[in-house]
């Protein structure tokens, strides 16, 4: 094979497109596997400043790992309890919402017509149907369920981590040819992601907290479901605390009437703009450096392929992405694409 071909741009393009949908198939096919594995990953992200903090007061880092290790698998376990009862204890009661929200249905035609307004039945039967929206919520939260169900791998891969964590820089010196060129903009994107990922938990735990709150201050059944739901969609972009919303005001409606349903709303909005739109933006302190496009394209492609847990992580795994193909030469004009308009700051 000539040079003249290899070079060819058409020529690159196939092997090109070839390549990636060969990675993508080999995505597919290993989705429980790699979905584990990122799960770890994120979870290690989290408790690597909690394992520094115990070493720098002068803890050896094999015990830090093991408290941090037997602290996260409390958490889970007490997460896993009350967020599995209140699953289940929910889906038991979807019969009964579904009767409910008959009556309130009835109550809303009336109320309606009263105002001179009758609109077709086919609203109420086929489009303000609660059970396409409930049985979505149940189904989410159990895909997220399965992606912690190899628990066990799960933690001992984050153990691992952990303990390497201190010497990969050193590792990745060693390996590097000239480690002054490619350190520093490797160093600077780990930091930035996990300086993006605190503050997203951070922030998505204050919403689904003040979620909970609010709903039990207003009656709503299963507070602690639907403020968990608040906190694993709040890392979905665009759309997804809107998407989470919209079960517990649905159930507000079916248990408590239109007025309250209506005050839940009021609180998920008077939150989402405090904490994601005022706080978060202050705290990140700058763009993400992803256009808007690829934001929801990213959505759709992760969530796809690796399902809810895809869609929580679409932004890291982008921009991971995104720095990969900004690292070589030949592959820069994609991290360019991948990009806002203005890419000042976002490559260098």
């Amino acid at each position: 094979m000539s040079d003249q071909e290899n070079s060819h741009p058409m020529f690159r393009f196939i092997i090109l497109t070839a390549a990636l949908a060969f990675i993508i198939w080999g995505i597919s096919q290993a989705q429980a596997v790699l979905v584990s594995v990122l799960v770890s990953v994120f979870l290690a992200i989290l408790s690597t400043p909690f394992v520094r903090w115990l070493e720098r007061k002068r803890m050896p880092v094999f015990v830090a790992v093991g408290l941090v290790i037997a602290c996260m698998v409390l958490f889970l376990l007490v997460l896993g309890a009350v967020i599995g009862a209140s699953i289940t204890s929910f889906y038991a009661s979807l019969p009964h919402y579904q009767a409910r929200f008959q009556e309130q249905m009835v109550t809303l035609k009336g109320f309606l017509a009263a105002k001179g307004i009758t609109p077709p039945n086919e609203i109420f039967l086929k489009y303000l149907n609660p059970n396409t929206v409930m049985n979505w919520t149940v189904n989410l939260l159990m895909g997220v369920g399965s992606a912690f169900s190899n628990i066990f791998l799960i933690l001992l891969t984050v153990m691992f981590i952990l303990l390497e964590a201190s010497s990969f820089p050193i590792k990745l010196r060693t390996v590097l040819g000239d480690p002054n060129l490619a350190f520093p903009q490797f160093t600077k994107f780990i930091d930035d992601m996990k300086r993006y990922m605190v503050i997203k938990t951070l922030i998505s735990l204050g919403t689904g907290l003040l979620v909970t709150i609010w709903l039990s201050v207003l009656h709503v059944d299963f507070p602690v479901l639907w403020g968990f739901l608040a906190f694993l969609l709040n890392f979905v972009p665009s759309i997804g605390s809107s998407l989470a919303g919209i079960p517990a005001v649905l159930l507000a409606f079916i248990q408590l009437g239109f007025w309250r349903a209506i005050l839940v709303a009021a609180g998920y909005m008077v939150i989402n703009l405090v904490l994601d739109y005022g706080i978060e933006t202050r705290l990140m302190g700058q763009k993400l450096g992803l256009s808007t496009l690829v934001v929801f394209l990213s959505l759709v492609f992760w969530g796809s392929l690796l399902g809810p847990v895809g869609a929580v992580l679409c932004i890291p795994l982008s921009l991971t992405l995104k720095f990969a193909f900004a690292s070589q030469e030949s592959t820069r004009w994609v991290a360019v694409m991948l990009g806002p308009e203005d890419m000042t700051g976002h490559l260098e």
